[in-house]
């Protein structure tokens, strides 16, 4: 019993090892993607110029919960926020909203789309990905249905690195904009896991794992109405 005990024991320990290895690793490689370190409710110059220097198509947004109300929660919000920054200060000219919309009654792109035309965006700019059920999923998905080859990736810092690891892997050029604008509840909690998810993406990175849906093309510098479902 004893032996058997130590030898879980050293295979937990050597897991979380690796685990945390891997998360070291996926955010040593990608930090050089992200275009400056401000934070805040506005978009510096210098993190407006490094998107441009990739001459994006599009800034994707990573969809997150959604508030009974079917109003964004603070760091969705914030997201969405940033990202129309971005987008009027002419660092890219379409935005791509992807998020969750596995069952009827919870739409996340929806909810990002009402809010984004309210801040007067042109609806004709806005691509909806109604199949972002993850990180992983929205980033393949940008790329092989949406066709974007270079992109901005708007969501929290602690986020970033696992979507541009993604992007890097599926061959996407892409930068990265924090959209931290506050602190958070249950920052413990996301953290810990997305040590966990930064292992998972990384292998599905490696091995190419498709999505759960893809579909038909929709050209990211079309009109983005053709993806508005309601």
């Amino acid at each position: 019993m004893k032996k058997a005990l130590k030898i879980i024991f050293t295979t937990i320990i050597i897991a979380g090892v690796l685990v945390l290895g891997i998360s070291a690793y996926v955010t040593q490689t990608v930090k050089n993607g992200i275009a400056g370190t401000d934070t805040g409710s506005g978009i510096s110059e210098a993190e407006t110029d490094a998107c441009r220097s990739i001459d994006p198509q599009c800034i994707l947004v990573l969809g997150c919960a959604v508030w009974a109300d079917n109003e964004p929660s603070p760091m969705l919000k914030d997201r969405l926020d940033t990202a129309i920054a971005l987008y009027k200060a002419g660092a890219a000219p379409k935005l791509l909203l992807s998020g969750d919309n596995s069952i009827v009654e919870y739409s996340e792109p929806d909810c990002m789309l009402n809010y984004t035309l309210a801040q007067g965006v042109p609806p004709e700019d806005i691509f909806l990905d109604y199949a972002g059920f993850s990180t992983y999923e929205s980033v393949y998905r940008s790329h092989a249905v949406f066709m974007a080859d270079r992109m901005i990736v708007v969501t929290q810092k602690y986020h970033l690195f696992r979507a541009l690891k993604a992007c890097r892997a599926l061959g996407i050029e892409a930068k990265g904009v924090a959209s931290d604008q506050q602190k958070y509840a249950g920052r413990f909690y996301r953290e810990a896991r997305e040590v966990l998810a930064r292992t998972k993406d990384l292998f599905k990175g490696i091995i190419k794992a498709k999505p759960t849906y893809l579909g038909d093309e929709i050209p990211i510098d079309g009109d983005g109405t053709v993806t508005h479902l309601n």
